[in-house]
């Protein structure tokens, strides 16, 4: 087909993957692995060729932890010139802490010093692996910064750890000349039973506490806002409107089940519809990057097919928000809601309150129209 469609994606989309969501083998904590490990020097090439920007990584999705200086330096070798023989980038790094043993009381938060300071350590190491590799974000996801026994530490003493470890890991690139920012990303519980700031609100309001609030932002994951029961286009909104927006987490979720990771825009439509329309009109430019998972039913190819919809669902969503804004029937459904608003007494007396008691604001009218696109009706 010579035309491109518009459902193709291409790497001006900016849509990027982790290593760890096409490498997923289907673990879950019933079952093991169904497929085999994938390469990263194999996801690349994959990815390239259906059309993404790039990928981003934990540090051991490429370097194993027993890797020893040669190892690393001869995989990062290996792993760099692959991407360049495909033009692939590497927009966003992070770090695991939260796999190994080590952490199972925390990593930043847990209360042995020791403990903290190797979580730091690490995280610096992975903050070295992403200037070398060419990331822009370091995203630190707290996945064991939490607590199923309150008894057991202050969580006043846990968010001074956390604040601790941050702004060492922020005068960390400071100190270095490193151009890079960090992006803290919330969630509710799991793999604890609570997590320390599990939303963005309480993400943002701490990242005012830290001595380099600049340096530092957000990365909302739909699904983590979802698990906690909240609107996520709400929650992306509250970063944007901070300027806090540093990186995103496309995926989808059934609301109050676990972290299921399920594939962009495939569960809730309408909520999909109003984040890519969110994003499309905040204009934002950093990474559409994909945290989900393929079905643990699935094979080889099914990992492929996975990564194929998930930009292609990103794109039909897209095409319509610009239907949206192309529809005479829906404007002219806004536009009369904002005359509404615009007419009217004025609520100094009593007859003007009844006036703005009793009418009503086209409401039904415009998500039936909404409603009507979505599903092809216009």
């Amino acid at each position: 087909m010579s035309i491109h469609s518009p459902l193709t994606p291409s790497p001006a989309d900016g849509f990027t993957f982790g290593l760890w969501t096409v490498g997923n083998r289907g673990r879950d904590p019933f079952g093991d692995a169904v497929r085999g490990v994938l390469s990263p020097l194999t996801v690349v090439p994959e990815l390239h060729k259906l059309g993404a920007y790039g990928v981003s990584l934990h540090d051991n999705d490429l370097v194993p932890m027993s890797a020893s200086l040669a190892e690393r330096d001869r995989i990062v070798r290996e792993f760099q010139a692959v991407l360049k023989d495909y033009h692939m980038h590497v927009p966003m790094v992070t770090v695991n802490l939260f796999y190994d043993p080590v952490f199972k009381d925390g990593a930043l938060t847990a209360r042995a010093s020791q403990v903290r300071q190797f979580a730091v350590d690490k995280a610096k190491k992975a903050i070295d692996l992403g200037e070398e590799l060419g990331a822009e974000i370091f995203v630190l996801w707290g996945g064991r910064e939490g607590a199923e026994v309150d008894a057991a530490k202050d969580p006043r003493d846990a968010l001074g750890w956390y604040r601790d470890g941050i702004n060492a890991l922020v005068e960390y690139i400071v100190s270095q000349g490193y151009s890079m920012c960090v992006a803290l990303e919330p969630k509710p519980n799991e793999p604890r039973g609570d997590l320390y700031l599990p939303t963005v609100g309480s993400m943002l309001a701490f990242i005012h506490t830290l001595d380099h609030p600049e340096k530092v932002g957000v990365n909302p994951e739909i699904a983590h806002a979802k698990m906690a029961g909240l609107n996520p286009v709400h929650e992306v909104a509250q970063a944007i409107d901070q300027n806090k927006l540093f990186h995103i987490d496309l995926n989808d979720q059934r609301i109050a089940r676990f972290d299921q990771d399920l594939r962009f825009g495939s569960d809730d439509i309408k909520g999909a519809f109003y984040l890519v329309k969110l994003l499309e009109d905040s204009d934002y430019n950093g990474p559409r990057h994909f945290d989900a998972h393929p079905y643990r039913s699935e094979d080889a190819k099914g990992v492929w097919d996975f990564a194929r919809a998930s930009m292609r669902s990103y794109l039909a969503y897209r095409e319509k928000v610009q239907q949206f804004y192309q529809d005479s029937e829906i404007q002219s459904a806004l536009e009369r809601i904002r005359s509404l608003n615009q007419e009217g007494p004025d609520l100094g007396n009593e007859e003007g309150l009844n006036w703005w008691r009793e009418r009503g604001y086209a409401y039904e009218e415009l998500d039936q129209l909404v409603t009507e696109l979505l599903l092809g009706l216009r």
